[in-house]
């Protein structure tokens, strides 16, 4: 295999090399995390107060920004008063990987510091029915809308102009709008989530649909079938394991409208938790949170994708075979010669 194939230009890579390169994506960044934390020299770019010395102002564990306390520490060694002491620290807001990883464990058994507040693991459920729902609602209307533009011209110039205008505003502006018809409880915050989508699964499901080999399309016609039924037993066949890669791509997106579609009305969900521990300055718990709905995320796609192996068997075989014919190499008397004329 050339230099070009290894890197996966013409052929499917090996199991083991993604697995690899799969466990190399995570590894990279949080390598660099562990350097700017770990090591004092690279960045660190504060120093935390161990003996305050003749500073007045100076508290044993206040952070202070390095050229200060350097400044201090020369004016106080100037006055021939005892001279601070500290060692480099990062920003609170950046705490180390060790410090998030046990947040994972402790956030959940630390309970909210007032009564009504929930635990993590409420805000965390509260935040999965809302993804649920939303999404759910967004795909019963966009998954056979998309279908219809995709296969009819008369559909697709009849709702993908106004489509197309409307996926351009924000969802988040109709904001106050969802509130003033919805309430402030969790209708607003699934319909945010809604509008975010809804029109993005129409766009992404009909350019999907229009890519079925004509080829198919004409050879069932010739055979009599036509309308509806060309469209559920030829069209839907025919892209149905698409649409599920589809929609576990606009789920992602489902994802990264919660933040804002949960300060909507009444804050709740993992939105909830992540500003209250900002305000408590607790920001090994906000990453941490942050970090469990990517978990969440990642694992219900990797869950779908799992699913989709034995819903599609085809498209299982299909790249099984692609993977084989790209391990194998090719031999001498295989190669056919070309000639430009």
């Amino acid at each position: 295999m050339s230099s070009r194939d290894w890197l996966g230009l013409k052929h499917e890579l090996p199991r083991r090399r993604q697995f690899m390169l799969v466990v190399l994506s995570f590894l990279l960044p949080l390598a660099l995390w562990s350097a700017v934390s770990y090591v004092p020299w690279l960045w660190h770019p504060f120093v935390r107060v161990t003996a305050p010395g003749g500073v007045d102002y100076f508290i044993e564990g206040m952070d202070v920004p390095r050229a200060v306390f350097a400044k201090e520490k020369a004016a106080a060694l100037q006055a021939g008063l005892v001279a601070p002491a500290g060692y480099p620290v990062n920003p609170v807001y950046l705490p180390a990987p060790h410090k998030v990883a046990r947040a994972f464990f402790t956030a959940f058994k630390t309970p909210p510091r007032l009564p009504n507040e929930p635990w993590l693991h409420e805000s965390l459920g509260h935040s999965i029915r809302t993804i649920f729902w939303g999404f759910v609602i967004s795909s019963v209307f966009g998954i056979p809308l998309g279908i219809l533009c995709g296969s009819y011209r008369f559909f697709s110039k009849l709702q993908e102009p106004f489509v197309e205008f409307f996926r351009y505003l924000p969802a988040p502006a109709f904001g106050a709008l969802c509130v003033a018809i919805l309430g402030i409880d969790d209708p607003p915050k699934i319909a945010i989530i809604v509008i975010g989508t809804l029109f993005q699964q129409v766009l992404v499901i009909g350019n999907t649909v229009r890519k079925v080999d004509p080829a198919l399309i004409e050879a069932a016609q010739t055979l009599g079938a036509r309308g509806w039924r060309l469209v559920r037993r030829v069209i839907i066949p025919a892209t149905i394991s698409d649409i599920y890669t589809d929609l576990r791509i606009l789920l992602g997106w489902a994802w990264t409208y919660l933040i804002v579609a949960e300060v909507v009305g009444t804050s709740s969900g993992i939105t909830f938790f992540i500003n209250q521990q900002a305000r408590y300055r607790n920001f090994d718990n906000v990453y941490a949170a942050i970090a469990m709905i990517g978990i969440i995320g990642f694992s219900t796609d990797m869950a779908l994708a799992w699913l989709g192996q034995y819903l599609f068997p085809w498209k299982r075989r299909r790249r099984a075979s692609a993977l084989k014919s790209s391990v194998a190499e090719p031999s001498p008397s295989s190669a056919i010669p070309m000639s430009i004329g």
